[in-house]
């Protein structure tokens, strides 16, 4: 039997049940959230995902704490039994209140000493990035549709008996779906071989008046291959979107590192030059999204339902492990539009680079600055 909840809503794309996602195992669907306290400065940070990977027949989720340095990351994962339609793993749990609009996360794992409560309310319609479609050789690395919006929080997290009233805080959440890397890797490498590479930034940011969202992949020249920069005021929707003609970053990176330590943007358009900005916060490790982790890792199978919890403070990691590579800082922003009008925010400068990229003087797989 193939036929899940989903399957009573008009959403068929196809003429198979919505249990199956075309022909590809690396087929995916996942919620992203987080939550940082307005303040430049200010202490705290969250984050939460689930995903969803149909032919692995596999969903996990995530929910996420980070305070004083320390990071508290609730790992959960079950079988999906092809239905599609239900979003709780274990403790963590994630409803869709107002499509496009507003979503609520619940987490109640009294045994790890987590519980959270929180919605997120958009502050302007989704924006709709430009489609990731690449490829290793003949391979499909990823083909990927993504929609990211920033937000207010209200609500509560708990850690340890310890409640954080986080109502009133910002954050991004975004949702993506199609072909990436999930599961067990691949028993086959690429012939020839191929050496990793993938360099990304993602900037959103939750501005005065509005929001600026940012990012980029590059190859291993510096050569941009999926890049924007967008500015959407605060309740506008797809008309009132502004897409800079150009967008040019500078990441000056941390010794010993690949982390940034300072970065900022060049925007372009027809009015004139804006610049961005990033003074650099703590540091979020994505490990604990499943990110790369050894353990849980996106799609990969545990024996039944399973929920851990795990701890540790950012400071004490090593930064160049491969693991260690993917985080997100949370960035205060000044942003200079071209009449000398200053506007101020808060957001993320999420970073990733695996391999060589010239304009940062990455030559190895591997090697820091």
């Amino acid at each position: 039997m193939v036929l899940t909840r989903g399957d009573d809503y008009p959403i068929h794309q196809t003429a198979d049940p919505i249990a199956y996602a075309g022909t590809d195992r690396n087929f995916y669907d996942r919620y992203y959230f987080n939550g940082y306290a307005p303040g430049v400065g200010e202490d705290g940070f969250f984050a939460a995902a689930l995903g969803v990977y149909p032919h692995l027949n596999v969903i996990d989720a995530s929910f996420c704490w980070l305070m004083d340095g320390k990071q508290v990351n609730l790992h959960a994962s079950r079988g999906l039994a092809m239905e599609r339609m239900d979003t709780q793993v274990g403790p963590i749990r994630i409803e869709v209140i107002e499509p496009l609009k507003k979503l609520r996360i619940t987490v109640d794992a009294p045994d790890q000493g987590m519980r959270a409560d929180l919605t997120i309310t958009g502050r302007a319609f989704p924006l709709e990035e430009p489609r990731f479609t690449r490829r290793n050789g003949p391979r499909v690395l990823m083909d990927v549709t993504r929609l990211t919006q920033n937000g207010s929080y209200a609500g509560w997290v708990e850690v340890d008996g310890a409640r954080t009233d986080v109502t009133g805080w910002i954050g991004t959440r975004d949702r993506s779906w199609g072909v990436r890397p999930i599961g067990a890797p691949d028993a086959q490498p690429p012939n020839p071989p191929i050496v990793p590479q993938f360099f990304w930034l993602w900037a959103p940011c939750a501005m005065e008046g509005g929001d600026l969202y940012f990012h980029t992949n590059d190859d291993e020249h510096g050569r941009l291959w999926n890049r924007r920069a967008a500015w959407r005021p605060l309740g506008g929707g797809i008309a009132d979107e502004h897409h800079y003609d150009a967008a040019n970053y500078e990441v000056r990176w941390r010794q010993g590192s690949r982390q940034a330590q300072a970065a900022g943007l060049t925007l372009t358009a027809a009015h004139g030059k804006t610049r961005v900005e990033f003074d650099i916060g703590q540091t979020f490790m994505m490990l604990g999204l499943g990110y790369g982790h050894p353990t849980w890792g996106h799609g990969r199978a545990h024996e039944g339902e399973a929920v851990e919890r795990e701890d540790f403070v950012v400071a004490d990691l090593d930064p160049m492990q491969p693991h260690h590579l993917h985080i997100q800082a949370s960035v205060g922003v000044t942003m200079t539009l071209p009449d000398g009008t200053v506007r101020r925010g808060k957001g993320v400068l999420e970073q990733l680079a695996i391999g060589p990229h010239a304009p940062s003087g990455f030559t190895g797989l591997l090697d820091p600055a």
